[in-house]
């Protein structure tokens, strides 16, 4: 079994390669602040797209994205204005998607992609 934080660099890193085959572009990961950390921020068109990703081993204890609070959305959407700003960025718009994956490292992890989660 893999440590939890291995087990989430490989689940950012499948979401990130499922983003691209969806036509996303990967702009940056794990990206930190004193407010938090982005797992994966993206661009589609004119959009930022923030993205959180959950990843886990099992579905034993719910869903990779039950996990997702409505704490954890709100810090999401201060996030992506402060990473905007750090960036000197505009965009026409942002949204919220979220990344789930189930990787039991048995074979090929499932995934689920949420766009603009609210």
């Amino acid at each position: 079994m893999l440590a939890k934080d291995q087990l989430g660099r490989r689940g950012e890193a499948t979401a990130a390669e499922f983003l691209k085959g969806e036509g996303l572009l990967i702009v940056d990961r794990n990206w930190r602040c004193p407010a938090g950390e982005i797992d994966l921020v993206a661009v589609e068109g004119s959009t930022l797209v923030i993205v959180e990703v959950k990843t886990r081993s099992s579905d034993d204890f719910g869903q990779p994205l039950e996990a997702i609070s409505a704490g954890k959305l709100e810090r999401l959407y201060r996030l992506a204005l402060t990473w905007a700003r750090a960036h000197e960025l505009r965009f026409s718009g942002f949204r919220i998607d979220a990344v789930g994956v189930l990787d039991d490292g048995s074979g090929a992890p499932r995934i689920e992609h949420v766009r603009a989660i609210v």
